[in-house]
């Protein structure tokens, strides 16, 4: 395989990933039925806006809603309002569209449904404080937390416990409607109360499990922050909660299934697929030395592998360089391969979006540390300082994809194949 049939493979993998979890693909098999009153359909996240315009030709014609997605992620609709906010550290619009959403659900009865619509990047979006608390407290909570490497659960523990509409609040607000919540997860293990931070979802985590993980990575939060964490007021209501009895929960497309669809296309063209799961967590520059290690073994057998795997790994962030951690995995991945001529990979955010950056995610070459150092790039130097997205955009090596609409987390592959 040349070096332009591997990136094209690469990317086909990729691209085969993702839009097996398409709005338009997947929603349609879960339609709940309509009601004899109102339909109200909220929601949020970075799939949030694709999943309403799927979702508006099954409605009636009288439905109204809102939801919240990231900037450059909305898409036309009719009956539903779609509201573009910030992510991944909350803003005021984020604030007044779920004020707005805590509106619309209000003073419902029983005769009517709400329609929650629910996809990764809900908890930035979803930006309603807790009473006592302001938005500034959020997004510097936030940021530390994004900074910390600590995994999805344990940042969303937090979130919910400073929220007035996450860990199943939005849920009583609506109650005694019927509330239907379709979700495409990004989130290892699929828990339906950590994807956005479970809005109309019990809640198994405390207070105290909140204040844990703040002491376990030592951020720095207001006094007032501290209190409300010590009060009733931060109590989300259980799984067993009689008002949430009326919730149900269909998770529509998951990051296993879109596993499942690039390992065909790879049997399709002759590989053998080892797949690690959608489960993989841990830092990214850990993982990517493990994948390596395997990979450079898998090499030496002399058969055409392809290694895939998703989860959601995190970086610790201690350098003053871009990048997120997909571009990040895909550096410490070729330093670990140091050259190996059989092995190439990807390493992409399914959302198109590598954190905060352009990129989707980043590919690996046998070649890739060698241009580098033609360029006189150190890609030690810039992975210490975590800067992967600088390095790979001098080797023209970014994966650019735009908002895909969808998020079901990363997607990684690394091809080897011997003697090519």
């Amino acid at each position: 395989m040349t070096r332009q049939t591997v990136k094209t493979f690469l990317l086909q993998l990729f691209t085969t990933a993702w839009q097996s979890a398409s709005a338009e693909k997947c929603l349609p098999d879960f339609i709940p039925d309509m009601p004899d009153g109102k339909v109200v359909v909220v929601g949020a996240g970075k799939a949030a806006a694709a999943m309403a315009a799927s979702l508006e030709p099954y409605l009636p014609k009288d439905t109204t809603g809102l939801v919240l997605t990231r900037y450059g992620h909305g898409c036309k609709t009719t009956m539903i309002e779609v509201v573009e906010a910030a992510h991944p550290v909350p803003d005021q619009k984020g604030l007044e569209g779920a004020k707005r959403i805590m509106q619309m659900v209000s003073g419902l009865t029983v005769d009517d449904l709400v329609i929650c619509l629910i996809s990764g990047g809900g908890s930035s979006l979803l930006a309603l404080p807790a009473k006592g608390i302001t938005l500034a407290d959020k997004q510097t909570i936030n940021s530390q937390l994004l900074r910390s490497g600590a995994p999805i659960d344990e940042m969303n523990c937090v979130r919910k416990h400073l929220s007035a509409i996450k860990g199943g609040r939005l849920a009583l607000a609506a109650c005694p409607a019927r509330i239907e919540t379709l979700i495409i997860s990004d989130v290892p293990g699929n828990d339906p109360s950590v994807i956005a931070s479970g809005p109309t979802v019990g809640d198994t985590t405390t207070a105290k499990d909140a204040l844990a993980i703040i002491d376990k990575y030592h951020l720095q939060i207001p006094d007032n922050v501290y209190a409300l964490l010590q009060s009733p007021q931060a109590a989300t209501p259980c799984p067993q909660d009689k008002r949430l009895a009326s919730s149900f929960i269909h998770l529509i497309a998951t990051p296993a299934q879109s596993l499942e669809q690039a390992a065909k296309l790879a049997v399709a063209r002759g590989f053998k697929v080892i797949n690690l799961g959608d489960e993989i967590e841990g830092e990214a520059r850990i993982i990517a030395s493990q994948h390596a290690q395997m990979a450079i073994k898998l090499a030496k057998k002399q058969k055409p592998v392809i290694i895939i795997s998703g989860g959601e790994t995190t970086v610790t962030v201690k350098g003053n360089g871009r990048g997120g951690r997909n571009a990040e995995y895909a550096l410490a991945l070729a330093i670990a391969l140091d050259g190996n001529r059989a092995i190439s990979a990807i390493a992409c955010d399914s959302d198109g979006i590598d954190g905060s950056e352009d990129n989707a995610g980043a590919m690996v070459f046998p070649d890739t540390l060698t241009r580098a150092e033609n360029k006189r790039l150190d890609a030690r130097a810039c992975l210490d300082d975590n800067d992967a997205y600088s390095f790979f955009a001098a080797l023209d090596d970014l994966v650019i994809t735009g908002p895909t609409r969808t998020n079901i987390n990363d997607f990684r592959a690394i091809i080897i194949n011997p003697g090519k």
